[in-house]
Formats: C-alpha cells, sequence, structure tokens
C-alpha cells in the first residue's frame, strides 16, 4: 500500500515511536549450532556425555514382505508342484490368456472354475508361461487344442462371441 500524502505544509509532523512487540515467536527460542557452542563453551566445567541410542527395529526378512515375498511364494509352489508325483490318468489343461484386457482373465477363470468343478482330477494352469499378446487358448498339456484364438485386436469380438457354457461343456466331452 502506497503512504499517505502529506499535508503539504512541507514541515513534517512528528511520527510516534513505534511500540515494541513483546510477542516471542518459536524461532526466537531456538539456538544455532554456533551459539550452542559458545554458550558451551562459557560455562566452564560443563561435562557433555554421549547418549548412545537404541538402534531401529530391523525389518521383516524378504520372505515375508514385498517382492521378496511373492518371489519366495513362487519358488515354494514350484517347489510343491515338482514334489507331487504325476498321474498320467489325470489330465491337465492350460489356459493361455492374454492379459492385455480383463475379459481373457475373466473367461479364462470361468473355464477353470466349470472344469475343476465338472471333471474330477483335472489339474488346470492359468499361463505357465508368458502369454502371447491378444491370445486366448485352451488346450491338453504337451497335446490336444480345444480352442485357439491368436492375434486378436480389439475388441476381441472373436473370443466375445463364444458361449462359455458350450465351450466348457465341449472341453469335457472330450476330456472323458
Amino acid at each position: 500500500m502506497a503512504p499517505r500524502k502529506s499535508d503539504g505544509d512541507g514541515e513534517e509532523k512528528a511520527k510516534p515511536l513505534a511500540q515494541t512487540s513483546t510477542r516471542v515467536t518459536r524461532s526466537m527460542d531456538r539456538q544455532t549450532r554456533s551459539a550452542t557452542k559458545q554458550n558451551g563453551a562459557k560455562a566452564a566445567g560443563s561435562v557433555t556425555k554421549q547418549v548412545k541410542l537404541a538402534s531401529p527395529k530391523r525389518k521383516k526378512p524378504a520372505t515375508e514382505i514385498g517382492r521378496g515375498a511373492k518371489k519366495a511364494k513362487k519358488d515354494e509352489e514350484k517347489e510343491e508342484e515338482a514334489a507331487e508325483v504325476e498321474d498320467p490318468t489325470k489330465p491337465k489343461i492350460v489356459i493361455e490368456h492374454c492379459k492385455q484386457c480383463n475379459a481373457f482373465k475373466t473367461r479364462a477363470i470361468q473355464v477353470k472354475e466349470g472344469l475343476e468343478g465338472a471333471v474330477p482330477g483335472v489339474t488346470v494352469t492359468l499361463n505357465p508361461e508368458k502369454p502371447r499378446r491378444g491370445c486366448f487358448e485352451i488346450r491338453k498339456e504337451g497335446g490336444e487344442t480345444f480352442i485357439s484364438l491368436l492375434e486378436m485386436k480389439r475388441p476381441f469380438a472373436p473370443m466375445k462371441a463364444l458361449d462359455m457354457e458350450e465351450v466348457i461343456e465341449d472341453i469335457i466331452k472330450k476330456i472323458k
């Protein structure tokens, strides 16, 4: 804001002295390191002791939290799978679905649940390896392919046109 204009007398009026503030702020209470050292040097005979603080708690091992946990779980699952004795009479089904859109995932889970519920002892695995782009494929491990839709472009019309109940029934008939 601009200062007020003078009356034009040429004489300046005596301004009253500004009142000093008695307000104390937190920053006034703080001392700098140099001020603390000076005060410490003035107080002759003062002895400073180093205090040993307790070390912070250590973090949990990687097997319990974070990214390491996922890796550890995968390793455990692989060991369990290797420990299981493979039964050649039980059919193994592989469903490979693209991760580009959730429509692939929902259909794959629907097929998995349908097969596991209808065929006793069937093993259904989703994406045992990195899936191909735009791919929805259901096959027997190391053999027959039931459905193979490859290199689909958006909006994935061939996959969405499928009646999943019929697909599940066809696969069940072929397995038995």
